[in-house]
């Protein structure tokens, strides 16, 4: 039995659906179960917060998972990715007025969810910068003056047109990945591996 960490929401339901592939039946709707086994197709799936995907797969909790490229690079998990899934597209993306310049002798002040990898981001353009953590609306944080740019992920860009921003610069592409546990990638090779070219 392989252990499957699904990502709750729209994403976590993509990629259920690939899974229907190895003969896994429909999700039971309005359901608050958090964890079901599909023992026909040896794997048994349980649902957690985006953000904790890796963290279930990395401390062996789980033996694989699907997880946003995002939260691959925001947490640096010791993981083996496997697989583009191909879903979940979207862009991470620095944000803010267009034509609007920025002193260069003071450190960009930068909202994000995401530190390390605006961190990273600007560290490769040797500009300094000021990180302000954020956990909610973070396209508000230029308009009230809080910070110059912002660093998020932009997917229509509906949001950031309504309140007056563009997207200024692209950081990476994102896309859901499969990730897998370095042990368990060791120890379960040949179901793990059989699971990957099935998702092809």
């Amino acid at each position: 039995m392989i252990n499957v960490a699904l990502p709750k929401g729209r994403l976590g339901s993509s990629a259920y659906k690939l899974f229907e592939k190895l003969g896994c039946g429909p999700i039971e709707e309005n359901t608050r179960k958090l964890k079901f086994i599909e023992e026909s197709a040896g794997l048994s799936f349980f649902w957690v917060k985006p953000s904790d995907v890796a963290i279930y797969v990395e401390r062996g909790a789980a033996d694989v998972g699907v997880c946003g490229k995002d939260i691959l690079l925001e947490s640096g998990a010791d993981v083996f990715e496997l697989l583009d899934l191909g879903i979940g597209r979207c862009r991470m993306c620095v944000a803010g007025y267009e034509g609007r310049t920025y002193d260069m002798e003071r450190p960009l002040r930068v909202a994000t969810k995401f530190p390390n990898i605006a961190r990273s981001y600007y560290s490769g353009k040797s500009r300094d910068i000021d990180i302000i953590k954020l956990n909610g609306s973070i396209e508000l944080a230029p308009v009230m003056g809080l910070s110059d740019v912002i660093v998020d992920i932009v997917e229509s860009g509906a949001t950031l047109r309504e309140n007056g921003l563009a997207p200024l610069e692209e950081v990476c592409r994102i896309t859901a990945r499969l990730v897998a546990n370095k042990v368990s990638y060791k120890f379960k090779n040949v179901e793990i591996k059989r699971l990957t070219e099935a998702l092809i």
